[in-house]
């Protein structure tokens, strides 16, 4: 099993910058793929960016440029950088781990979760 815990987040107003953290632990080194998703009012569970075990990254259109996915292997640490927000980033936060290698944009099939954080963003 892993264990995801988050921190960050909180308020800002449109054009600034806020970061996120994912601490995992327990089984880690069977975390192929990290991702974050987010939750915002009225919509699905949406994807937002990936990082592989390689570090190879991938984003959702709406971020892309906007936001940087890292994770530090020695803290076992996953990180969302995001900047330039927009009001329509207003959402709560999800970091997610797959043992599995599967990777998907699809949030069923993401095994492990982190508890959630609210970002807002006031325009």
């Amino acid at each position: 099993h892993v264990q995801l815990v988050q921190s960050g987040g909180g308020s800002v107003q449109t054009g600034g910058s806020l970061s996120l953290s994912c601490a995992a632990s327990g089984d880690t080194d069977r975390t192929y793929c990290m991702a974050w998703f987010r939750l915002a009012p009225g919509n699905g569970l949406d994807w937002v960016a990936t990082i592989h075990a390689d570090h190879g990254t991938t984003y959702a259109d709406s971020v892309k440029g906007r936001f940087t996915i890292s994770k530090d292997n020695g803290n076992n640490t996953l990180y969302l950088q995001m900047n330039s927000l927009k009001p329509e980033d207003t959402a709560k936060y999800y970091c997610a781990a797959d043992p599995y290698g599967v990777c998907s944009t699809r949030y069923y099939s993401w095994n492990y979760w982190g508890q959630g954080t609210q970002v807002t963003v006031s325009s």
